[in-house]
């Protein structure tokens, strides 16, 4: 039996990388799930390539109006909205004395503020419509620590633990149970960017970062996307009802909390 039959989801920052592969996990558990990214072309390919069961909805997590709208889209799409998952997010590194106050900015504005008000558009719904629902956002292992060269990215994965703790205890009253992830490292093409940080401050060569963060998680590699569907889907079924405001590592045991 498919886990999600029945159910209308919406995954931010989902025409690629994770997102994606998570709109795809959705989809074989029996979801429809609207994909909502800032990318216009590319959500629309993603979602042509997903088929039927997946809606395009064009979404800046940074604009309230465009949330409010993308919302909308949604739900008229697909008839109610069940489940979201907050993954909009951007990264960036630089020692503290280089950190510009637009770069700050830029990265609460997606990962912190965008997760908020995003989660906020979808408990309205979900309250109006008051059969409850799911909200999984995506942290990090890095929002359970400081990095030297990633206070600014670190910060804002922390805000998002401690708003899914809140909105946890705030919204369970209404059925909504709101959950985090925290990946650990997790292999992609936002690597190539990440690797280039490292390259630049550390001084190694292309590539480098890469390989040594790999080898240093406990599980002997990199995670994956597909890695982290599992816990994905499990936080948006019945199975997790009684789990309220918890964030989850998934990360091949970088982190132990």
């Amino acid at each position: 039996m498919m886990r999600l039959q029945g159910k209308c989801a919406m995954i931010t920052g989902a025409a690629r990388g994770i997102g994606l592969e998570f709109a795809k996990a959705y989809i074989a558990e029996g979801a429809m799930v609207a994909l909502a990214d800032i990318n216009a072309e590319a959500v629309q390919g993603a979602a042509a390539l997903l088929g039927e069961m997946a809606v395009p909805v064009v979404m800046d997590v940074t604009c309230q109006e465009s949330i409010d709208a993308g919302i909308a889209e949604a739900v008229a799409r697909m008839g109610k909205l069940d489940i979201l998952i907050n993954n909009a997010a951007l990264f960036s590194a630089a020692p503290i004395a280089e950190v510009t106050r637009a770069d700050y900015d830029r990265i609460f504005s997606v990962n912190t503020a965008g997760t908020f008000f995003t989660m906020q558009a979808a408990a309205k719904q979900m309250i109006a419509q008051g059969h409850g629902g799911k909200i999984i956002n995506m942290a990090s292992q890095a929002g359970r620590r400081g990095e030297s060269l990633v206070a600014v990215y670190c910060a804002s994965k922390a805000a998002v633990i401690s708003m899914t703790q809140s909105a946890g205890l705030n919204l369970i009253k209404h059925g909504i149970n709101v959950n985090a992830i925290a990946p650990g490292v997790v292999d992609g093409e936002h690597w190539d960017g990440v690797d280039a940080f490292f390259a630049k401050y550390e001084n190694k060569a292309k590539g480098q970062k890469k390989k040594e963060v790999g080898e240093a998680v406990p599980f002997g590699r990199m995670g994956t996307a597909e890695d982290l569907a599992g816990m994905a889907i499990f936080l948006a079924t019945d199975e997790a009802k009684y789990i309220v405001a918890q964030c989850y590592g998934v990360d091949g045991g970088n982190w132990m909390a």
